[in-house]
């Protein structure tokens, strides 16, 4: 699949998908340990806070993230404008001797924005016949016992033209049939359920539908969607909808499994809608036009990028019930006039998108009683206004004047919304900005070499969203990983980066993995590696998934002062210490990225009085190439112990390739 080149720190601007990585397993015979390290730990020193959303989550479309993915519809091209002249995802059954045909046609638009339908004609059907138009999803339609689905679209028989026939005029055989609707096998063995809907007449009418499946019905993804016809004539159909139960049961909603992913890891953040999502791949009109995604489904055309279009069902108002769904602080980024091919210039060509953007913030924050955009926000279902602080100018915007347009932007956001935090991509002259987002893209070995990045971040500065990073294999000189979830080598990786970005936590508030999901299926991705993989049934959370479960539950909310003596500058033993207060709970965290076990004495204090007992959890395989999959969901998981004779001073041996964390409970 040809994909286009995106600039990121770090990394070639094009993907590189294919090739094959060798990674070492652990030895057999475990080398010598280098010798102890001692790790010192002041409890009295000044601590660094974390901010209270200092770990959230980043999203964008790639990957079928939405379609095909977080959002809950099941079929595919539901509008029938992935492709001008073919019903892509659709297939058409005809029964021997019958006689039928279909094609897509703008002949009766529903509404300006859904101006393409797909039009069946149907010359010739035999008694106890039906012509079948089947929908197989975004690689199958799952099915699971005892479960409801709701199913909706619009459809309409054929009219007689009022003018002498053409020969592009509809068959004249009035179709007023009823249509069967149901959910069925790949090779029609089984109809899980069925229903009927009314006669069709010459004017669209919206259908609603149940499907039941029952208790005995075995779970499976082979299926398709079918609507089937008895009758000749000619019908049309649009915005045919299929969705299965949903977070919270909202209507267009979201797909339990990964949102429960996601609420496992306690984000505190969301930020979006991020990459070529926002900024438009190839043209300015496929950029994220927040105005087209709002409102009733039958007004939102989608827009095409990553190589297919997206439906936008899960539009701005959607991200922001995600957020509410999960308690997330909104991160939201804007267009600011660049796109993968070109830009807009900062100066009056530029300022309709200023004024997007002020409009897009005024639908979220303002009130429905005083506000043009907050009234329409009422009126599409959230009376309330959003709480928004946060609000990042572009994407990866890295020339093209985007000093001259962050100032624009700036100008424009801070004189009517002067307590929202403006971020830059990148630390931009023309104006302060408050936050810089950075990007990293990188190798376990380049993590660990650079465990002290941000050590000498300068404090007197923005501060720093780590808005995109991931491990994207072991060593510098590996191209990228076969596999589309982590496995332990690379969620390593991402330890000893969590590790550096929670011992500066004063400078880095807020960080983000990238990207966040994956459809695991040939032809559904662009990139890898991803943190959560699923199929059209089943998800896995990968092996960094766990890691970042770990950090994330094992936190606090100060960041403890430590050193590490012995430490080897070439080959960095990544950790970080951190102390919940409320509890009482102190949090070290080790990353061996090594071969062999390590030996490390921890040093509290002479006067330090801390109980005997305490928890420690590891994260290890036999194998760096290791990984969870959706048939082995818990190949890699944490394993955890209790551990005695824990006193202000003590030792503990640290696992080959393993992350650890010690939980110790101060009296």
């Amino acid at each position: 699949m040809k994909v286009p080149p995106i600039n990121r720190i770090g990394i070639a601007s094009a993907f590189l998908l294919a090739s094959t990585t060798c990674i070492p397993a652990r030895a057999e015979t475990t080398p010598m340990s280098p010798g102890p390290v001692r790790l010192v730990i002041d409890l009295k020193a000044p601590a660094k806070r974390f901010a209270s959303e200092f770990a959230g989550l980043m999203t964008e479309g790639i990957n079928h993230s939405y379609d095909g993915g977080l959002y809950g519809e099941l079929i595919r091209n539901r509008i029938f404008l992935d492709n001008e002249a073919d019903p892509v995802g659709w297939t058409l059954g005809i029964p021997s001797n019958a006689i039928a045909s279909m094609a897509v046609t703008d002949k009766f638009p529903l509404t300006d924005k859904l101006f393409k339908s797909l039009e069946v004609v149907i010359t010739k059907v035999g008694a106890n016949q039906a012509v079948t138009v089947s929908n197989d999803g975004f690689w199958g339609i799952p099915v699971k016992p005892a479960t409801e689905y709701r199913v909706s679209f619009y459809a309409k028989g054929n009219s007689i033209p009022k003018r002498k026939k053409q020969k592009s005029d509809p068959d004249p055989t009035l179709f007023r049939a009823p249509l069967t609707i149901s959910l069925a096998s790949n090779d029609g063995s089984k109809v899980y359920a069925s229903a009927v809907t009314p006669p069709l007449t010459e004017n669209w009418q919206k259908i609603e539908l149940t499907l039941r499946t029952g208790k005995e019905v075995v779970s499976s993804k082979e299926n398709r969607f079918e609507i089937s016809a008895s009758a000749p004539g000619t019908f049309y159909l649009n915005l045919v909808s299929l969705f299965p139960p949903t977070y919270k049961n909202r209507p267009n909603g979201n797909r339990p499994d990964l949102m429960e992913k996601m609420a496992g890891l306690q984000p505190k953040f969301l930020r979006f809608p991020g990459g070529g999502f926002l900024t438009g791949i190839g043209s300015i009109s496929t950029r994220y036009n927040w105005k087209e995604t709002r409102g009733p489904l039958e007004f939102r055309p989608g827009h095409p990028c990553w190589d297919f279009r997206h439906s936008d069902g899960l539009g701005l108002l959607e991200f922001m019930y995600w957020c509410e769904d999960l308690d997330l602080e909104p991160v939201i980024a804007v267009f600011a006039g660049y796109f993968h091919d070109g830009y807009v210039p900062a100066g009056p060509l530029l300022e309709p998108y200023v004024q997007d953007a002020l409009d897009e913030i005024e639908y979220l924050t303002g009130d429905a009683k005083t506000t043009y955009w907050g009234a329409i926000r009422a009126k599409d279902g959230h009376p309330k206004p959003f709480a928004l602080r946060y609000v990042e100018i572009s994407n990866e915007d890295y020339e093209n004047d985007y000093e001259g347009r962050f100032a624009q932007f700036h100008d424009a956001i801070k004189t009517k919304y002067r307590d929202i935090q403006l971020i830059a991509n990148y630390a931009v002259r023309s104006r302060k900005p408050d936050i810089i987002d950075h990007h990293f893209y990188q190798s376990t070995e380049w993590y660990v070499k650079n465990f002290h990045r941000y050590d000498k971040a300068d404090r007197n500065g923005p501060k720093i969203l780590v808005g995109e990073w991931a491990t994207t294999r072991w060593e510098d000189k590996d191209k990228w990983e076969p596999n589309l979830v982590p496995n332990l080598g690379q969620a390593l990786g991402d330890s000893a980066w969590m590790c550096a970005m929670e011992r500066n936590a004063d400078v880095v508030i807020m960080q983000c993995y990238a990207p966040l999901f994956v459809n695991i299926n040939a032809g559904a991705w662009v990139w890898r590696t991803d943190l959560i993989g699923y199929d059209a049934l089943n998800s896995v959370a990968s092996v960094s998934w766990n890691a970042q479960h770990l950090f994330n539950t094992h936190r606090g909310d100060e960041v403890l002062s430590a050193s590490m003596d012995k430490e080897d500058s070439s080959n960095p033993f990544p950790y970080s210490v951190t102390r919940d207060n409320q509890k009482g709970l102190v949090y070290i965290k080790l990353v061996n990225i090594n071969n062999y076990k390590r030996d490390v004495s921890v040093i509290l204090g002479k006067n330090t009085i801390v109980e005997s007992q305490a928890e420690v959890v590891t994260l290890t395989a036999k194998d760096l190439k290791a990984l969870n999959t959706i048939e082995n969901p818990e190949a890699v998981k944490p394993v955890a112990k209790t551990v005695s004779d824990i006193a202000s001073d003590f030792n503990i041996t640290v696992e080959p390739y393993s992350l650890t964390i010690v939980t110790l409970k101060l009296r």
